[in-house]
C-alpha cells in the first residue's frame, strides 16, 4: 500500500469515526430528546384546554341577544336614576336657596330700597332740581309697587299654585320650611337610596309605576325639607311593602322601546338640568358648590353693609 492510500484510508476511518460519534451523541443526551417530546407531543393538559375553549366558545354562541339587550336597559336605567337623583336634588337646593333668600335677605334688600328713596328725596328737597325730584319720584315708587296676586292672597298663592304655607295651613299639617339649602349628608344618603329603591322608571306595570310615583312624591317632600326621621319611616315603610312579582324576559322589541324611553326621559331631564343651572338662583349657587348655605350668609353680611353706608349718607343730608 502506498503512502497516499495509507493516508486516504486513515482520513476515512476518522470521519467515520466522528459521524458515529455525533450519532451517539444526540442518542445518549437526555434532555434533547425530553424537549422535542414536549414541543411535539401537547399532552393531556392540551387537549383539556382546547375542549375548554371550545365549551366556552359555545356558551358565547349560545348567549341570547334578548340577554345582551337587557343588561344594556338595566344599565341605561341607572344611569338615568342617578341623573334623575343629580337633578331633583339640585332643583330642591335651587328652591329652598330661593325662598330662604326671600325670607332672610327681603327684609334688607326693601330697607335699602327705603334708603334709596329717602336720599332720593333729601337730594331733591336740597336741590330743588326737576331730575332730582323726579329721580325720588321714581325711587319711592319702586318702594311701593302696585299690589299683585301674591300680595292681595297674603302669600298664600305663588307663581306655581298654592304656596307651602298654605298649602300646609289647609291640610292642617304644620308649616315646616326648609332650615338650609342643602340637606345634611344623612338625609341626601337616604333620599339616594330610596330613590334608587323605588324610582318609578324600575316598573314595568302600570300599576307599580303608579304605586312608585305616589311613593317617591312623598320621599321628595320630605327630602326638600330636610326630614331625616320621616326619611327613615320611608325606608322602612318600603322595605315592608309588597315584593314585585318576578319579571320575565322581555323581547326585543319591548326592550327597544324601553331604550328610547330612556333616551327621551334623559333628554327631558337635560333641559331641566340646563335651565336650572341658567336661573339666576342656580347661577348664584354655582358660586358657592360646596357650601351654598354659606354663600346665603356673605350676601347678608354685604347687604349689612350697604345699609350702613346708606344710612351714613342719609344722615348727612338731612343735617
Amino acid at each position: 500500500m502506498s503512502e497516499d492510500q495509507s493516508r486516504d484510508q486513515g482520513q476515512g476511518q476518522d470521519q467515520s469515526q466522528d459521524q458515529d460519534g455525533q450519532d451517539q451523541g444526540l442518542s445518549q443526551d437526555p434532555n434533547l430528546g425530553q424537549d422535542a417530546g414536549q414541543d411535539l407531543n401537547p399532552g393531556p393538559d392540551a387537549g383539556q384546554d382546547q375542549n375548554q375553549g371550545q365549551d366556552q366558545g359555545q356558551e358565547a354562541g349560545q348567549e341570547r341577544p334578548e340577554a345582551r339587550l337587557e343588561r344594556a336597559v338595566r344599565v341605561a336605567e341607572q344611569a338615568l336614576i342617578e341623573f334623575e337623583i343629580a337633578v331633583e336634588t339640585f332643583r330642591v337646593e335651587v328652591e329652598n336657596f330661593s325662598r330662604l333668600h326671600h325670607q332672610k335677605l327681603g327684609p334688607m334688600y326693601a330697607r335699602l330700597d327705603e334708603l334709596d328713596a329717602s336720599i332720593a328725596e333729601a337730594r331733591a328737597a336740597r336741590s330743588g332740581d326737576p331730575e332730582d325730584l323726579r329721580l325720588a319720584r321714581e325711587a319711592r315708587a319702586a318702594v311701593l309697587p302696585l299690589p299683585g296676586v301674591e300680595a292681595l292672597f297674603d302669600d298664600w298663592i305663588d307663581s306655581d299654585g298654592l304656596s307651602p304655607e298654605a298649602a300646609a295651613m289647609l291640610t292642617e299639617r304644620p308649616v315646616r320650611p326648609p332650615q338650609r339649602v342643602r340637606p345634611s349628608e344623612e338625609v341626601r344618603r337616604l333620599y339616594r337610596e330610596l330613590a334608587r329603591k323605588a324610582h318609578p322608571d324600575l316598573a314595568r306595570e302600570e300599576e307599580e309605576r303608579k304605586r312608585r310615583e305616589e311613593f317617591i312624591t312623598r320621599v321628595n317632600a320630605a327630602y326638600a325639607r330636610g326630614d331625616e326621621g320621616l326619611l327613615r319611616e320611608l325606608a322602612a315603610e318600603w322595605e315592608a311593602g309588597p315584593v314585585p312579582a318576578e319579571e320575565r324576559l322581555s323581547e326585543s322589541e319591548e326592550l327597544y322601546a324601553r331604550l328610547e324611553w330612556l333616551a327621551q326621559r334623559k333628554d327631558m331631564l337635560s333641559v331641566l338640568a340646563r335651565e336650572l343651572e341658567d336661573s339666576a338662583i342656580g347661577s348664584m349657587l354655582r358660586l358657592a358648590p360646596e357650601d351654598p348655605d354659606r354663600l346665603l350668609e356673605e350676601i347678608a353680611e354685604q347687604l349689612r353693609g350697604q345699609v350702613t353706608e346708606r344710612e351714613a349718607e342719609l344722615a348727612e343730608l338731612v343735617q
